[in-house]
């Protein structure tokens, strides 16, 4: 396809998101279907286009004074693809290009870049521009900023059946390199321009459970539960898996790891992934029985407490997320996450720890809820994030993109990663 009709195609598919509010993922699976002649690197380009509108739908609007699909995407190939008005109206009016410039386009193309509010810099919602000036002050813009661009892939090193060094050079076809944080991360930066970002699934590495796709920030998270091999674990918002894996990786398949979750449809992926990765040590406790997890009430040494969130530090893999969060949502997952923290107190046994992890930057789910948690738990303390690090890490700990030293805080923008909230609280004796 020429670009003017992958242009085209890209009005079509965020008008299905924007005026019916449909997922993008959902929406560009829908348009795949209704165009069979579309090929693979057609339905990549154009999903491209829609997630990197999608990410800068609050400063394309702004550049174009309207808010409608086809003014996002004109203002995306504009500012991102670098096209001036004749470039611009050429493709427009091809023949599969969605239509002749209006006046008015062509005046928003024309005008020189205004000064934006903050909030609009930095792409996020006006109501949340308060939060992230409460976490990063000055540098929020350049934070949120960061949330627009393009996510690298990062894979974690199964180390119950390889090392990184051997899965590097199997992966070398695929430019990986060692990727930051861990040690057992490897990275795959994103591809240039339009193109697709490899099918790693089809590697027979990934089909031998060598590795698994986990960006950085949740690696990190799951090295610091330091979960040793012979301890009592539990992983009580499993999800799919991700963490899990990892963690029975750090326990070398030795020792128990219970792994439930509230949602059965996140949990149905688990069983697969285990036996892929050749794991042995994990329980998973069905979503409809949590008294089985009850039954264990202080045994475990670690509770993995991933929390239902926003999602506000994945907002680069996820931007529709981020103009559908409201007040009330973020309000709903703030109850979500005091009634999870205070089920892992009850499992956790004197001198054992409770490691809070979200994927979000809101002060909301993060600080504020740890600060909550030690008003109604006493008998918790916070681990500084780095002496936790340092007890499992052979590498610096790095430094939180809030300046707390109590907590850590990962973003985009300080540490090339997803954003990634982390606590490590421990039991009193």
């Amino acid at each position: 396809m020429h670009l003017a009709g992958r242009l085209a195609a890209a009005i079509e598919v965020l008008d299905e998101v924007l005026t019916r509010h449909r997922p993008v993922s959902l929406a560009l699976a829908d348009w795949g279907r209704a165009h069979r002649f579309a090929g693979s690197g057609d339905r990549a380009a154009i999903g491209n286009i829609v997630y990197d509108v999608m990410r800068k739908r609050a400063s394309l609007a702004f550049r174009m004074d309207a808010d409608t699909p086809r003014a996002l995407v004109i203002g995306w190939v504009a500012a991102e693809h670098g096209a001036g008005v004749q470039e611009i109206a050429a493709l427009c009016t091809h023949p599969h290009g969605p239509g002749p410039l209006s006046d008015a386009e062509t005046a928003r193309i024309k005008q020189p870049p205004e000064q934006m509010p903050d909030h609009v810099a930095a792409d996020l919602p006006e109501w949340l521009w308060p939060s992230f000036r409460t976490v990063f002050a000055d540098a929020a813009v350049e934070q949120g900023a960061a949330l627009t661009a393009r996510a690298p892939v990062d894979l974690r090193a199964n180390t119950l059946k390889t090392t990184r060094d051997k899965l590097l050079g199997q992966l070398a076809k695929l430019d990986a390199r060692a990727g930051p944080l861990t040690l057992d991360c490897i990275r795959i930066e994103v591809p240039e321009g339009l193109r697709r970002t490899p099918n790693l699934e089809a590697e027979p590495a990934f089909q031998r459970g060598m590795f698994e796709i986990q960006d950085a920030a949740s690696q990190a998270a799951a090295l610091l539960v330091d979960a040793q091999p012979g301890m009592q674990v539990a992983d009580i918002c499993a999800g799919g898996g991700g963490k899990t894996l990892a963690l029975a990786a750090h326990m070398h398949n030795k020792g128990q790891l219970f792994a439930w979750d509230a949602d059965r449809n996140r949990l149905k992926p688990i069983i697969a992934r285990l036996n892929r990765a050749g794991v042995r040590n994990v329980q998973v406790i069905p979503a409809d029985e949590p008294e089985k997890l009850d039954d264990l009430a202080g045994r475990f040494d670690r509770v993995l407490v991933d929390a239902p969130c926003s999602g506000a530090g994945s907002w680069r893999r996820k931007p529709d997320a981020k103009w559908r969060l409201t007040p009330e949502s973020l309000a709903n997952r703030q109850t979500d996450q005091r009634a999870v923290l205070d089920r892992a107190a009850r499992l956790v046994k004197p001198g054992g720890r409770v490691i809070y992890v979200t994927c979000s930057l809101l002060p909301e789910e993060n600080t504020a809820q740890v600060e909550a948690f030690l008003g109604r738990h006493p008998g918790f303390s916070l681990v500084p994030f780095a002496d936790a690090w340092r007890a499992t890490s052979l590498s610096e700990p790095p430094v939180s993109a809030d300046g707390r030293t109590d907590t850590l805080l990962l973003t985009p923008a300080t540490h090339g990663c997803d954003g990634f909230f982390v606590a490590v609280l421990e039991a009193g004796l």
